[in-house]
């Protein structure tokens, strides 16, 4: 049995080993990164997967991001570790954490990533959303929580600047 929980300021070192485990070395040297800057993640929204012992199994972060003037959600990094990976747990994660982000009030979600696998889960490629290089275009994905969320937002994706509600 796992369960999924917002992550809690005491989860984040243990996150961030998953992460470690997860990816490859040099993982914060990615653009995506550099917009996660001093920025919290989205509270609620970031959530933990713990199995019946409380042992950490998965994570997922969501960031808020402007894109041009627009607020969007940057959803990532999210991560299973390998001895619950094939179990459809990030798959989980990404689907709860959606509907907690629609619940919540946000528009719209982006992320880098693979559209094979993201497609699954509504994510279409971006047209005209910038991501800072070297980020490859072809992998900026974005999701409409609310129709036609997305239509007429483009731009540059920047840091969030506002403080969070």
């Amino acid at each position: 049995m796992i369960e999924l929980k917002p992550e809690q300021p005491d989860d984040r070192w243990e996150v961030e080993a998953l992460y470690d485990l997860c990816f490859a070395p040099g993982r914060e040297a990615l653009s995506s990164y550099r917009l996660r800057d001093a920025v919290p993640p989205v509270s609620g929204l970031s959530l933990v997967a713990r199995d019946e012992q409380g042992i950490l199994a998965g994570a997922i972060r969501f960031w808020p991001v402007h894109v041009g003037t627009a607020d969007a959600l940057l959803l990532g990094p999210v991560a299973v570790h390998p001895t619950h990976q094939g179990e459809g747990l990030g798959g989980s994660l990404i689907r709860d954490s959606l509907a907690r982000a629609a619940d919540s009030g946000w528009a719209r979600v982006m992320l880098v990533g693979d559209a094979p696998y993201y497609r699954r889960f509504g994510f279409e490629k971006l047209e005209g959303v910038l991501m800072p290089p070297p980020t490859n275009p072809d992998r900026v994905l974005g999701l409409a929580l609310i129709a036609d969320a997305w239509d007429g937002v483009d731009g540059d994706v920047t840091r969030w600047t506002r403080t969070q509600d």
